[in-house]
């Protein structure tokens, strides 16, 4: 059994937060700049120019790459033979919030009571954390500040198993037609398939962790994420909504089992700003 002291882990999550919101992961950069060079329209092509130079004075100052420093989602992996000291492993992870998004001047968006006095936090908290038990004696910490005009453009759809594949597309493609130019495109859409309508959602989030652009080690996800990027850049919604040929830079998915009489899909948009960084105690 390997002990680690939940000042560690409080550290660690202050420093991812700072991190995710000052540069963007490699990945990402790549991606966009496939996407710059796909571009058809001029000022498709000058609006992601301008992201990737955003980008470049976020890292290079510390400040944040977006106004908007996003809800802090937190994925954990808890090796089954870690034993956490000190302290509770939830206190640690929101005591690292409030320090990151405090010393590093993130703006702070958490509001209590959401249909009356909305006050509020000061200091990004509460996060909303996911934990899953695996093999071995190591934590995984991932951070992922999700900006709210993406996650505004989600959806969950109880498909019937009739719907099938056709309908599932459709299903995604729409979402992504209504969100429009409000989840800051060009995107990296999550989407999630099976399961319940609970852990669908899950599936599409966690897709978005995926490095950008590498295909679902399953034949048949990898050729539907293909498909639905196609349908989806042949809408003409474009960089920042203004017209283009790249409305999506990936669409990454996730499946899981589900009942028989169902067919759960979910939609998680991110935004050109895909920020998310990770480190294990």
């Amino acid at each position: 059994m390997r002990e680690i002291h939940v000042c560690n882990i409080k550290g660690a999550v202050s420093r991812l937060c700072q991190e995710a919101n000052y540069y963007l992961p490699e990945d990402v950069l790549r991606g966009l700049k496939v996407a710059k060079r796909k571009e058809q329209s001029p000022w498709g092509k000058e609006i992601i120019r301008q992201i990737l130079e955003n980008a470049d004075v976020a890292a290079r100052e510390h400040i944040p790459l977006c106004q908007d420093c996003g809800i802090t989602m937190v994925y954990v992996s808890v090796g089954q033979d870690v034993h956490i000291v000190g302290g509770q492993l939830y206190d640690a992870i929101e005591e690292g919030v409030a320090e990151g998004y405090i010393a590093g001047f993130l703006r702070a968006s958490m509001v209590d009571r959401p249909l009356s006095m909305r006050i509020n936090s000061g200091d990004n908290t509460p996060p909303i954390v996911r934990y899953d038990v695996v093999p071995g004696d190591e934590l995984r910490i991932a951070v992922m500040p999700k900006g709210e005009g993406a996650e505004n453009g989600s959806r969950v759809g109880m498909l019937n198993p009739s719907n099938g594949r056709a309908g599932l597309v459709d299903f995604v493609v729409q979402t992504v037609e209504m969100g429009g130019s409000s989840t800051c495109p060009p995107l990296v859409v999550g989407v999630g398939i099976g399961g319940t309508a609970g852990r669908v959602m899950w599936l599409a989030k966690r897709a978005l962790l995926r490095p950008l652009g590498e295909p679902n080690p399953d034949p048949e996800v990898a050729d539907l994420e293909n498909e639905i990027l196609e349908r989806i850049n042949g809408l003409g919604i474009g960089p920042q909504g203004l017209g283009g040929t790249v409305t999506a830079m990936a669409v990454q998915a996730e499946m899981s089992p589900c009942h028989i009489a169902a067919l759960p899909v979910a939609v998680n948009p991110e935004c050109h700003c895909a920020r998310h960084q990770e480190t294990v105690l």
